[in-house]
Parts: structure tokens; C-alpha cells; sequence
């Protein structure tokens, strides 16, 4: 299964950390917040990736194209570019990477339209975004969206702030579906999603935002459920959010962490 990654935006709130950097590259010790959230996915077996571009997307272009030589010891002879010699294989070597182009101004669903081509005939997909680290168990996700058969599922998340609610029963059919509340409690989505092919029958060609109309008449259509994840979520929304990711990573704890070096 393919794993979408939306990292197109221009990460707003994070302004002080993140000026001339996309969000996506914010770095949590001295890698990228993006790396972090495809080693997680590729420590669990899902390895094709496709990453939607958008804001200051050659930063991540280049960071791909050239990732051998940022990892790796180098040899070579200047003006001999066949003389190029990496000294070290790294534990990336099999991840396939798809750097599309989803538009500078495109919402989240336009992005999402814009890479359906590249699913080719695969029924279903993984989608999260590109500024939040879990220690989700994919494999579950992925088993619990394929017993329900509904088109969506979104993971259910308690972490300290409110984002995105979500209210369901006890079968996990979602019941409603509020974007960023000022004020209220309960589940909120961690964005972690598996979909079915049919979300894209809800984009259609505007320039929408999948968190509203799109998800709205999904959860209206009784085609969305909740996988509850009550282990460690966390976004990088603001600059307090970089430091306490940093600080986890440097002491050694981050939970997301579940892949050997």
C-alpha cells in the first residue's frame, strides 16, 4: 500500500523556526520532521511513497535527489562524474519516492486529486501529513480499515491540544467531524488515514480543503471510522512543539522512534 504525504503548505505558525525552510524539513535532531514520519511508515513494511510538493518544494526535491551523498562518504574526481563512489549503504535504499509537484497554492484536497495518477491500480492508501510523528501500529490501521470496507478511516488521537474532532460510536462509525474547534474535548484526528479510491469521487476539480467538504460528506455518507490510537502523537504546529520533538529525540525517548539505527 502506498503512503501519501501532504507537504505542500506553507507551515505558518512555525514562523521562527521554519522562514526559509518548508515545514516538512524542519529538522528533529539532524534529520528532516519528513524523514521521521517515512522511517516510521518503512520501519513497518510500507515503503512506496508519494510526496505532494507545494511551498519551497525543491527543498525536498534536492533533499531526495541528492540523499546518497548526504548520507554517505564520498569519492570522487572533479570533472569525472562517472568516478562518483559512495563508501556506505544506508537503511533507505529500498524506499521508492515520488516527488509530485501538487501546485503552490493548492489546498489539501487538490493535492491529494493531483497524485491520483500515480497509485496506479491500488484500491486503497495510506495519507497523513507532513509534520506529525506517532508510534501507530500500521498494520492494525490498515487491518481495521479493511474489515469495515467504509471509504475512510481516520486515527482517534487524545493528545493535549484540539485539532480536528471526531465523535463516533461504539462501532467506530463516525458521527461528526468538527476542523480545529476553539474549545472542546474528547478525540481529535492525529491524520493518519487509510482510504479508498472513492475520497476521490468527493474532490472534484475545485481547489478544496479535504478536512471540510470532502470529509464532511464522507462521514454524512456513513463511509468514515476511527481507529483509536492511544499511544504517542505529536504535530509540529508552533515553535514549542519543535523544541519539545527535539528535546525527546536528544534524551533518547522519542516514542516515534521504532526503527533500529
Amino acid at each position: 500500500m502506498k503512503v501519501v504525504i501532504l507537504c505542500g503548505g506553507q507551515g505558518t505558525r512555525i514562523r521562527g523556526v521554519s522562514e526559509d525552510t518548508p515545514k516538512p524539513m524542519v529538522e528533529i535532531g539532524n534529520r528532516p520532521i519528513l524523514w521521521h514520519i517515512m522511517k516510521g511508515y518503512a520501519q513497518q513494511g510500507f515503503k512506496e511513497f508519494i510526496l505532494c510538493l507545494g511551498y519551497k518544494g525543491h527543498r525536498i526535491r534536492e533533499y531526495f535527489l541528492n540523499y546518497q551523498a548526504r548520507v554517505s562518504d564520498v569519492t570522487l574526481t572533479l570533472g569525472d562524474r562517472d568516478s562518483l563512489t559512495f563508501h556506505q549503504r544506508h537503511g533507505e535504499a529500498d524506499w521508492r519516492v515520488t516527488l509530485a509537484d501538487t501546485g503552490l497554492e493548492s489546498l489539501t484536497g487538490r493535492r491529494i486529486k493531483a497524485i491520483e495518477r500515480y497509485l496506479g491500480n491500488d484500491p486503497d492508501f495510506m495519507l497523513t501529513y507532513g509534520d506529525g510523528v506517532a508510534d501507530v501500529d500500521l498494520h492494525a490501521l490498515a487491518a481495521f480499515h479493511a474489515a469495515h470496507g467504509a471509504a475512510m478511516t481516520v486515527t482517534g488521537v487524545r493528545p493535549p491540544g484540539r485539532f480536528g474532532e471526531l465523535a463516533f460510536d461504539a462501532e467506530g462509525r463516525v458521527s461528526e467531524f468538527n476542523e480545529k474547534p476553539q474549545a472542546t474535548e474528547g478525540w481529535i484526528s492525529g491524520g493518519f488515514f487509510v482510504c479508498k479510491r472513492a475520497l476521490f469521487h468527493h474532490l472534484g476539480p475545485g481547489n478544496v480543503m479535504l478536512e471540510q467538504e470532502p470529509m464532511r460528506a464522507i462521514q454524512a455518507a456513513g463511509e468514515m471510522r476511527v481507529y483509536r490510537h492511544y499511544g504517542f502523537w505529536q504535530c509540529m504546529d508552533t515553535p514549542r512543539d519543535h523544541r519539545l520533538l527535539n528535546g525527546l529525540w536528544e534524551s533518547g525517548e522519542a516514542p516515534w522512534k521504532t526503527w533500529e539505527e
